[in-house]
């Protein structure tokens, strides 16, 4: 038995329909006394409704079905306190017949429920059936439908009910999947652990061994020591032992039994353990739902390769930490669900808002919304939020400007966006050329609380016009096409109690936005965009997305790579010597331009919060916050640090391990890549002896040991130099 839903076509179907919805036994359809010209008429209502969608069943290809799906926030439950973001209302009726096949019903049922919960974007399937109807009430029970309360609707007292989707209720917590995820992240953490050498495993014979403190568990494990101290451990060897016995792989009973020589202070040591029981989750969610192949993505757009992102940060361990967010929330919001998502419009009165806009810049939001809603634009500013930020903590936190009219909530947009990667940075699906949306979101992830500042955006416009101007007029930066994405505008509100205290706090990074530029006009034919991140993916099968790429594309292994390290490396490291400017320039950061698998140029983004200017240079006065003064060594961690080591290490070791090309080749390429750089500019002599990027060592700067030494906030972003941790140097792979 083979069931299908299909796009109701009320013209054609009118006649059929009438005969299903006026039966004595479709009562609860309340429809019948309807001619069929009145039922087509109806049907073709909900055809042109964006907000209601009605589906004819077929059953081995003869209808058997109706159903219909719909936004309840557009219909007559509209602005019930129960509904939530991501609910779809669901109604089925099954065609009336003098022979009923037992158990026909349930298939039906449960074959719409399905189709509703396809979307990723669909977090519950709401239904209202008449309070009367105790066959179809048990049905809905059967299949696991939560009754909350009878309601009254206009032509009926109404059970609302709600079933949540099987998805985000655990069903990806499974041994199998928990024992892929343990293993990888145990991995990881003794990989990236030794690397920042708070860990030092000792040569076992062929193996190495990790013995904790209390000298009762050990670890083994062989692994290949490759360039910058990487660690490229066979996962398939990892062995703990406990008091001499065979154990599981834990990666929370890891950090427990190494907390004293990893440093962690023992108050935050629950909250590390937390992020860490997230990263298990979400991967174990990804294990479970997350199909892309490397094949798929080697033609796969934009969005679909970052919804195929499995791995998060390739340096920090707990790096999907997103505390705060429920079941529900992560497959609502989380990018690798590819969810479709709404936000949230506030209206903040003007008095209260710092809204800021680059050069030739108008307020980057439509003012009709707010005459709309009979505010006045000259009073009101629009400020987008996360919906997740709208239901958890502006309408509890922020009650008194809401009840002030400080604030004014206007409901979600009617624009259609998916997250990026960095979870609070929005695609927008509706109109692909639109710009991104980047909102303030109050979840701990990452050694940070994830919010934005309105304080610290007002010059963010004012900075990226800067960078933007600098960058276009540099015949270098134009003729490898690097370019940037500009933050066009921001916006913060200020108005609230928690910004006229003296002390700083998350509270104040609570309501804030900014605009950035999409990429997607830019594209000429045959481009496409993938993040630099893409370069570090493997699929569920541990198959390279690099590898793929290269095997793809017309050019063998090292050409491949030389032509990423001229879009990507050349750029960052003229900015450095030419102009003293450091970008934050990892996975999520940049955005590369393929060219039949090749990448060809590199962009920019982020631009307003992770850029800084280490020299002397005269720059307006609005954009001096960028300004750092820092020690010689330091400037080149920018390149160092930032690129050798927290990107091309992963890259190089991934490339050596998969066979695709020796590591001494890769660093070989590097070092090219920077001569031939130093060949065509001898005026920049000067800069490339004080930088002096191929020094035999360099400064071992470390993330993980930030976060372990604060989960909570690992540095301060307006000082981000003086937080820095060291654990000795490293030998320069270039050297």
């Amino acid at each position: 038995m083979r069931l299908t839903l299909e796009p109701l076509d009320a013209d054609r179907d009118a006649a059929l329909l009438h005969q299903w919805v006026t039966h004595p036994r479709s009562v609860y359809w309340e429809m019948q006394d309807a001619t069929v010209a009145e039922v087509a008429s109806e049907y073709r209502l909900i055809e042109e409704n964006p907000h209601h969608h009605a589906w004819l069943g077929r059953v081995d290809g003869a209808p058997a079905f109706l159903a219909e799906t719909y936004d309840p926030a557009h219909s007559e439950l509209a602005g019930l306190p129960e509904l939530r973001p991501g609910d779809t209302g669901m109604h089925v009726l099954v065609a009336p017949t003098d022979t009923p096949v037992h158990g026909f019903t349930r298939r039906v049922f449960a074959a719409v429920v399905e189709h509703c919960f396809a979307d990723p974007a669909v977090r519950r399937v709401v239904v209202e059936p008449d309070a009367r109807n105790d066959r179809i009430r048990a049905l809905n029970r059967e299949f696991g439908f939560r009754e909350l309360r009878t309601i009254t609707l206009p032509t009926k007292e109404a059970a609302l009910s709600v079933l949540t989707n099987p998805k985000i209720k655990g069903s990806h917590l499974t041994p199998e999947n928990l024992a892929i995820a343990q293993r990888h992240l145990v991995i990881k953490a003794i990989s990236e652990y030794a690397h920042e050498r708070l860990l030092t495993p000792a040569a076992d014979g062929e193996l190495w061994a990790v013995t904790t403190p209390a000298g009762d568990t050990t670890y083994t494990f062989a692994a290949e020591r490759l360039a910058l101290d990487h660690w490229a451990i066979d996962a398939a060897s990892v062995v703990r032992t406990v008091k001499d016995e065979p154990a599981d792989l834990d990666v929370q009973e890891l950090v427990a039994e190494l907390a004293e020589v990893l440093g962690i202070p023992d108050a935050l040591l629950p909250t590390y353990l937390e992020e860490l029981a997230a990263t298990l989750a979400s991967a174990c969610w990804k294990l479970q739902h997350s199909t892309a192949t490397v094949e798929d993505l080697l033609s796969a757009d934009y969005q679909a390769i970052e919804a195929a992102m499995t791995e998060g940060h390739p340096g920090f361990v707990a790096n999907n930490g997103r505390v705060g967010f429920g079941a529900d929330d992560y497959a609502a919001y989380a990018p690798e669900t590819g969810s479709t998502v709404r936000l949230h419009w506030l209206a903040a009165r003007r008095e209260h808002t710092r809204l800021s806009l680059g050069e030739g810049m108008t307020a980057p939001y439509d003012v009709q919304l707010l005459v709309d809603h009979g505010l006045d634009p000259e009073e009101y500013a629009l400020v987008p939020v996360h919906p997740w930020q709208w239901d958890n903590k502006i309408a509890i936190t922020f009650a008194p400007d809401l009840g002030r009219r400080d604030l004014v909530h206007l409901g979600e947009g009617s624009d259609d966006y998916r997250a990026q990667q960095s979870i609070r940075t929005f695609f927008n699906t509706t109109d692909p050329t639109a710009p991104y949306v980047k909102t303030a979101l109050s979840i701990q992830n990452m050694g940070f609380m994830r919010g934005l500042s309105p304080r610290y955006m007002a010059a963010t416009p004012a900075i990226n016009d800067w960078v933007h101007d600098l960058v276009t007029g540099d015949p270098t930066l134009q003729g490898c096409g690097f370019t940037v994405l500009r933050e066009r505008a921001a916006i913060g509100y200020t108005g609230d109690a928690y910004h006229r205290l003296a002390g700083r706090s998350a509270h104040q990074k609570m309501i804030a936005a900014l605009w950035r530029e999409s990429p997607i006009p830019a594209l000429a034919d045959g481009e496409r965009l993938a993040s630099m991140a893409a370069l570090l993916h493997r699929d569920a099968d541990g198959r390279s997305l690099a590898a793929a790429m290269i095997e793809d594309s017309p050019l063998d292994a090292r050409a491949w790579v030389r032509s990423c390290l001229d879009a990507y490396l050349l750029p960052v490291a003229h900015c450095l010597l030419a102009h003293n400017l450091a970008f934050m320039p990892h996975g999520e950061n940049l955005v590369l331009v393929l060219r039949d698998q090749v990448p060809v140029r590199a962009i920019m983004k982020d631009v307003g919060e992770e850029v800084a200017v280490m020299g002397d240079q005269p720059m307006p006065e609005d954009v001096e916050r960028i300004r750092v003064e820092v020690d010689p060594d330091i400037k080149a961690l920018a390149l160092h640090t930032d690129v050798f080591d927290g990107v091309l290490r992963h890259l190089a070791a991934i490339l050596h391990v998969d066979g695709v090309l020796d590591e001494g080749d890769f660093w070989a390429e590097v070092a090219g890549c920077l001569r031939r750089h130093a060949d065509e500019h001898p005026g920049l002599a000067d800069a490339a002896a004080a930088y002096d990027f191929f020094r035999p060592t360099f400064r071992h700067s470390c993330l993980n040991r930030l976060q372990l030494r604060n989960t909570l906030e690992m540095v301060d972003i307006a000082d981000q130099s003086q937080s820095l941790i060291y654990a000795g140097t490293l030998d320069n792979p270039i050297a």
